[in-house]
Parts: structure tokens; C-alpha cells; sequence
């Protein structure tokens, strides 16, 4: 890489890290490239980005950023990877990591709060945001789906049912 070049990709991953919630590292140790092809398409499909990137430029790009922290972690042959959603970039890491000894978790950070690899594989095990939003819908379909089965019944078992509400509005 040329000075410009080097320039560039600072500017890069400063622009990176002033604009995402979550970066992790990684070392990769020894992956072979179909593996290396294997994760990033896993982080890809999950929507965050994995780069491997000389320490001393992601260092410069990490200064003056809530992301600062993680920079003890960079040393040796070291991969960052960056989402919005920090969950499924932690789930796709850790399941890689247990499958691949080979790759090693090294932590990260969440906003400005740094991470160690325990704190990584606990956010790893939370529900995604995918799975949060299915379960509001769930949550909120429900009454929905009975309102339906009601008026789907049959006219006596209508009858009984509004004959039900009649009395306990009387009650009441």
C-alpha cells in the first residue's frame, strides 16, 4: 500500500467506526481461504462486514472514536468486523469460533463499552432483532387471531357469547 492508499483506508474505517454500533475482533489464525470466504459470507448474510485490516492503520482509525477502547486488542494477525445490529454479528463469530479453532474471539466493543469474550458469546446468546420483532407480532396478532375465531363461530355460539359480555356489563 502507498501513502494514499494507507490514507484512504484510515479514512475508511474512521467513517466505519463513527457510524456503527458494534466492532469485533478477531484473530485468524491459520484460516484457509474457503474458510476465511465461508465467514464473510456468514457475516454478510447477517448484515455486517469482516476486514482484515493492519493494526497500526485500524489503531489510527480507532482514535477519537467510542470504539478507542479495543485497541489494546489489536496485535498479531487480527480481523475487525462491524454492524448496526451487534447481536447477529456476535451470534455468526461465536458459532464460527466453535466450529473453527482456528479463529479466536478477542472481544470488542458496543458503543463505548468494551467487551471481553465472555461478554461477546452473552450477547451472542440474546434474542436478534429479527427475533424480537417476530415475537411483538406474535404478541400483538393474538387478540387479533381470537377476535377472528370468535366471529367465525357459529350464530349460537355468537349469541352465547355476546349474551356472556351482556352480563357481565350488567354485573359490573
Amino acid at each position: 500500500m502507498d501513502r494514499k492508499e494507507k490514507s484512504a483506508f484510515v479514512n475508511f474505517l474512521a467513517d466505519v467506526f463513527g457510524s456503527t454500533g458494534i466492532v469485533l475482533v478477531t484473530r485468524n489464525l491459520g484460516l484457509t481461504v474457503d474458510d476465511v470466504t465461508k465467514l464473510r459470507r456468514q457475516v454478510r448474510e447477517a448484515g455486517a462486514s469482516y476486514k482484515v485490516a493492519k493494526n497500526r492503520l485500524a489503531t489510527r482509525a480507532l482514535a477519537g472514536t467510542q470504539f478507542e477502547g479495543i485497541s489494546p486488542l489489536l496485535t498479531g494477525p487480527t480481523a475487525l468486523a462491524w454492524a448496526e445490529e451487534p447481536v447477529a454479528v456476535a451470534k455468526v463469530l461465536v458459532e464460527f469460533a466453535k466450529t473453527n479453532d482456528k479463529l479466536e474471539l478477542l472481544g470488542g466493543s458496543l458503543g463505548s463499552v468494551a467487551l471481553d469474550v465472555n461478554g461477546v458469546k452473552a450477547l451472542a446468546e440474546l434474542p436478534s432483532l429479527d427475533e424480537l420483532r417476530a415475537k411483538l407480532v406474535g404478541m400483538v396478532s393474538t387478540p387479533a387471531q381470537r377476535i377472528a375465531s370468535v366471529t367465525q363461530a357459529p350464530a349460537g355460539q355468537l349469541a352465547r357469547v355476546f349474551g356472556a359480555y351482556a352480563k357481565a356489563g350488567e354485573a359490573a
